[in-house]
């Protein structure tokens, strides 16, 4: 299918998937050199950017993201804002205040959280580039749940600037596509140091390509999957040992606190990023302006966040408050550098770190309502340490449930080694017998 043609077919596309919050009303794409999508907490001077939250409804933004300023200046025409959930705060695209996307394998499914809308536009269109953004596993969950590659870049190494932050220290900015091959492409084209994001601006080039020789699986790996993803990701192990790989079984004891000190660090930079929103600065303005600041700010925000975001605000600042701090917050910190170290102990003696990427396949959304928040912060157990640490991983599909439904492996490198990952994806993609989905309008 031709640029243009995409163009004139995406809002019904779009009516079928729900992928998109916005869409671009162009319909040639002129000398595009490529069409890609942003999450709809990307910053474009276009498009609308809402954060799947209904408090930002209305805010153009009059600026580009650094990383979607640099996708058009290599010639890139933005098509439209992905569907996420609201301001990152989920693990399947449920808590949007814009509509849930369907996954295109099963439309009842969810297509994860919380990039699910660029996972499913990677999935939906052949070729597509789709920039996600990943805190705790928003890029490989996705990725995992429609059958397509993700990368998550070790942080700092593409800008933040221009994203609406939920936590500053976990946010990382990367791609998902249906070829391994754009991973390495376009992570390449949006990298680099920039003046506007000081934890953007040191860091080594991108190393050449390294070809995969060894990856360590902690012994615990599956433990809690489904029978599903066991056998998939077995599978997965006896095709990279026919590829050559070494696999080797490690001890990595401190990754199952990985969750606990996420949703604490995350939640506590989220009350905080969160602040900002009181109904004066952009988006919705039309509170009651009679009212006293703390009356005005309290209804306003009550009436416009979603109550996964109440929930995570409250939470945040629970754990950030005197006399609870040092019990949590700081606990939480001295537990992320643990898991850093155990991971550069495992990496320095293998080339990557590989686990299943989600414990399950794509739950469907009748399964989903019935979750309880900590079950559904429980799925992040495998994508949350590697974020929590920085690290760059990638998820690939490495297999399919009995209906059909996608799994995924993921692949964990050191800091600033994201060339194992590209190389890693693209010899895998050469030996999976990937199956698409049926996509009809």
């Amino acid at each position: 299918m031709s640029q243009s043609s995409v163009l004139s077919s995406l809002s019904k596309i779009n009516e079928k998937y729900l992928m998109f919050r916005t869409v671009t009303s162009q319909t040639d794409a002129g000398d595009a050199k490529f069409l890609f999508s942003a999450k709809d907490n990307l910053t474009s001077k276009d498009m609308e950017t809402c954060s799947g939250s209904r408090i930002l409804e209305g805010y153009r933004p009059p600026f580009d993201a650094t990383s979607i300023a640099k996708m058009r200046e290599a010639g890139g025409l933005l098509i439209g804002k992905t569907n996420m959930d609201e301001f990152g705060f989920g693990t399947f695209s449920t808590n949007s205040a814009f509509g849930v996307p369907r996954n295109p394998y099963d439309l009842e499914r969810s297509c994860g959280g919380s990039s699910g809308g660029a996972a499913c536009a990677a999935a939906v269109m052949e070729g597509h580039v789709a920039i996600g953004v990943s805190t705790g596993g928003s890029i490989c969950c996705p990725a995992s749940f429609c059958g397509v590659y993700g990368i998550v870049p070790t942080y700092g190494r593409v800008s933040r600037y221009g994203l609406l932050d939920y936590g500053n220290s976990l946010d990382k900015i990367g791609i998902i596509s249906s070829n391994a091959s754009d991973l390495g492409k376009y992570v390449a084209i949006m990298a680099g140091a920039d003046p506007k994001d000081p934890t953007s601006c040191v860091q080594p080039a991108i190393g050449s390509r390294r070809k995969l020789k060894s990856v360590a699986v902690p012994v615990d790996a599956t433990e809690g999957v489904s029978e599903d993803v066991k056998k998939a990701f077995k599978d997965g192990l006896e095709g990279l040992k026919s590829m050559g790989v070494d696999v080797q079984k490690v001890e990595m004891s401190t990754l199952k606190y990985a969750i606990p000190a996420y949703y604490v660090i995350a939640t506590s930079e989220a009350s905080t990023n969160l602040a900002r929103y009181c109904g004066m600065r952009y988006g919705h303005q039309d509170g009651d302006l009679s009212l006293k600041f703390d009356d005005y700010f309290t209804s306003f925000r009550s009436q416009y966040f979603g109550e996964e975001a109440k929930r995570r605000i409250l939470l945040g600042t629970f754990t950030r408050m005197v006399g609870f701090r040092d019990r949590y917050y700081s606990k939480a910190r001295n537990v992320r550098q643990s898991i850093i170290e155990e991971y550069r102990s495992v990496l320095s003696g293998c080339d990557a770190v590989l686990t299943p990427t989600m414990p399950f396949v794509s739950p469907k959304f009748s399964d989903i309502s019935k979750m309880t928040p900590v079950e559904s912060y429980k799925a992040d157990i495998l994508t949350g340490p590697p974020n929590i640490a920085g690290m760059p991983h990638a998820s690939v599909p490495c297999g399919y449930d009995r209906d059909g439904m996608p799994i995924g492996m993921q692949f964990v490198a050191n800091h600033w080694d994201e060339g194992v990952l590209f190389s890693a994806a693209e010899e895998w993609e050469k030996n999976f017998d990937a199956v698409r989905p049926e996509v009809s309008i």
